[in-house]
């Protein structure tokens, strides 16, 4: 916008030393430096309420683009259920004349509710017996740091008189 070289700022700072004088030039340069600050502050302000607006205009138009989709899988999912509840009338429909031509028989057996394995699950499968701890010399209990050091405490030579 402005084309301003260092001369070009040396002649501004000297007319204005000379204008306004030396005692008030810093504080008037403080108040000029203040009042660029907020404007640029301002122009970046407003920039980033552009910005938002402009990105806000676009999650709306996704938001309505994701809605139109979801519609669209909504009703291809209501015509596949609504197919498939027909298929599934159908096939029931024919279970149940074969349950009930075969009642006689026992070739057809269908459960009529579900029945847990009972597995211990909380039961560990593959613990380590007992007998074959102590056998193996696994520790079996865990040693507090006093009783460690009680234990592997190296033995004093005795003292000769």
């Amino acid at each position: 916008m402005f084309d301003l070289d260092i001369s070009k700022l040396a002649v501004i700072g000297v007319v204005a030393l000379v204008v306004i004088g030396p005692e008030k030039l810093p504080r008037v340069a403080r108040t000029v430096g203040a009042l660029i600050g907020k404007a640029q502050r301002y122009v970046s302000d407003v920039k980033a309420e552009v910005n938002r607006s402009m990105e806000l205009d676009e999650l709306k138009k996704m938001k309505e683009q994701m809605e139109s989709a979801a519609r669209d899988v909504e009703g291809a999912v209501q015509t596949n259920v609504t197919d498939f509840e027909k298929d599934w009338q159908a096939t029931a429909g024919s279970i149940t004349n074969t349950i009930t031509s075969n009642s006689d028989s026992d070739e057809f057996h269908v459960p009529l509710e579900y029945k847990h394995p009972k597995k211990k699950w909380r039961v560990k499968q593959s613990a380590m017996p007992q007998w074959f701890k102590a056998k193996s010399g696994v520790r079996r209990q865990a040693l507090s740091g006093a009783a460690r050091v009680a234990r592997y405490r190296p033995k004093l030579a005795p003292k000769l008189k």
